[in-house]
């Protein structure tokens, strides 16, 4: 009945050539307010106009179906991209009235058995922990929403190409989304990674070794200056500060000083250099804290920087 209303409805509407009020026939469709007015008199003919969209051209149901505009949002952060109903934990109807108590047992097996339909074989469990995980450590790691994404459709691939057999979900996760930060050129190290979860640094890089060869992923190195920004902000230095660190790492690839070296211990020496020079002093150890690298690592890179380039600072 509900969809023989809506027919109706927009038979009405496309039959409409004119206004009632002053028979003027410039219409026009105000789909941001989802209304259609009168451009003469400002008569609001309809209120609940709906944007039917172009007439796309579907060859069967299923491409039809795929370009249908309406629904919830598909996410591959959920193990059924979002696609299922959920029935709610409140005990309250469509009408927020509270639900009969001799009611309550029979909506306490529907939820039960809607739990076990929603993963109901070994691929959908794995997936269903895996994304939970992943969560997880993204919420832990500050990680934005692109990002998520971008590593639950890694961690899928990774599924398909069978690389969970004979290795923990946790360390798959992790190597996903370590894959899915580089990617979108938003770092993560793989101490940061491995403080969130109870795989070993040495793992997770192992096994994204193996998921970048395996997925094809072709992914570029990280540069130093990518962490500047992060680890300026959690050092509490000035925009100063991080230029002039700027400066010193250009400086630094121009002489081949950063190649074959770690990214995060060059950064963390340019960031170390430029707070003494600039008069914001920060010691060796606040610096390693924050980037995850060795005083010792932060020395000898400061020591090549400096004399490479002619630097004079006083510490």
């Amino acid at each position: 009945m509900a969809e023989e209303k809506k027919k109706e409805r927009k038979a009405w509407i496309d039959e409409i050539e004119k206004c009632p009020e002053c028979g003027s026939t410039h219409l026009v469709r105000d789909y941001d307010r989802g209304e259609l007015i009168c451009q003469d008199c400002g008569l609001v003919i309809d209120e609940s106009y709906i944007d039917q969209g172009p007439d796309w051209r579907a060859f069967d149901a299923e491409q039809k179906e795929e370009r249908a505009r309406t629904g919830a949002p598909m996410t591959y952060t959920i193990h059924d991209k979002g696609l299922s109903t959920e029935i709610s934990w409140k005990n309250k109807d469509s009408y927020g009235k509270n639900i009969p108590t001799r009611n309550r047992a029979q909506l306490y097996r529907l939820r039960k058995w809607q739990r076990r339909i929603k993963v109901s074989n070994a691929a959908e469990r794995n997936l269903s922990q895996a994304l939970q995980e992943m969560e997880r450590m993204a919420s832990n790691l500050n990680i934005p929403k692109d990002v998520r994404e971008t590593a639950a459709v890694i961690y899928r691939k990774a599924v398909k190409e069978n690389m969970i057999r004979g290795r923990s979900i946790e360390g798959v996760v992790a190597a996903s989304i370590y894959a899915a930060c580089r990617m979108l050129n938003i770092p993560r190290t793989l101490e940061e990674i491995a403080a969130v979860t109870r795989i070993k640094k040495k793992d997770i890089g192992r096994t994204y070794r193996i998921m970048s060869r395996t997925l094809k992923l072709n992914l570029f190195p990280s540069r130093p200056e990518d962490y500047l920004d992060r680890f300026c902000a959690k050092l509490n230095l000035s925009g100063e500060v991080k230029k002039k660190a700027l400066e010193i790492l250009k400086q630094a690839e121009e002489k081949d000083l950063t190649s074959g070296r770690g990214p995060t211990g060059v950064a963390a020496a340019a960031i170390y250099i430029a707070a003494v020079m600039n008069g914001e002093r920060r010691t060796q150890r606040e610096v390693a804290d924050v980037s995850g690298v060795t005083e010792v690592t932060i020395r000898n890179r400061y020591k090549e920087i400096t004399e490479k380039l002619g630097l004079k600072i006083e510490l």
